[in-house]
């Protein structure tokens, strides 16, 4: 038999040095595999660093990968899961504060409303204002623009693989 696997990312957008190998180690307990991380500093955040590691292994390890990180809430980072085989792909963003923002993911990484969201939208709101703030939700504007920053600090940084052992 076959076994099913995708891949993803973890963005670990603002770390404080003391973490990072904790770090490391979570993310290894999740794999199952060692981990070293290329850590930069993070511009956007004075004492903070930046990793950012490419993921493959069966679906719903970015979940598990989100809840290893978040066992520290000082952390900001995001975890995807492409999509594979019988499941849609995934973001997953931590923002302090926020918590978790988890919504499903076209090919292109486009976040997905579904049709009974929009339906419900429409239900509830009494004004345009309204609908729009509820598509802001369902977007994850409040996770998008706390991090979005950080994300800037890292464009072009390099990326490293793990390989979750089966």
């Amino acid at each position: 038999m076959q076994r099913r696997s995708t891949q993803g990312v973890v963005f670990v957008h603002a770390c404080p040095k003391a973490l990072c190998q904790h770090v490391e180690w979570a993310l290894e307990r999740v794999v199952g595999a060692p981990v070293s991380l290329s850590w930069a500093e993070q511009p956007a955040a004075h004492g903070s660093y930046r990793a950012e590691v490419a993921w493959t292994g069966s679906p719903g390890t970015g979940a598990k990968l989100v809840a290893a990180l978040r066992a520290w809430p000082m952390l900001r980072f995001e975890v995807t899961e492409e999509a594979s085989h019988g499941n849609d792909g995934e973001r997953m963003s931590y923002v302090p504060g926020k918590g978790v923002f988890r919504a499903p993911t076209s090919a292109n990484g486009d976040i997905m409303i579904s049709e009974q969201q929009l339906r419900h939208l429409a239900a509830t709101t009494s004004s345009i204002e309204a609908f729009r703030h509820g598509v802001d939700e369902l977007l994850g504007a409040a996770w998008d623009s706390d991090l979005e920053i950080y994300r800037h600090a890292g464009d072009g940084s390099p990326a490293t693989w793990l390989h979750q052992v089966v």
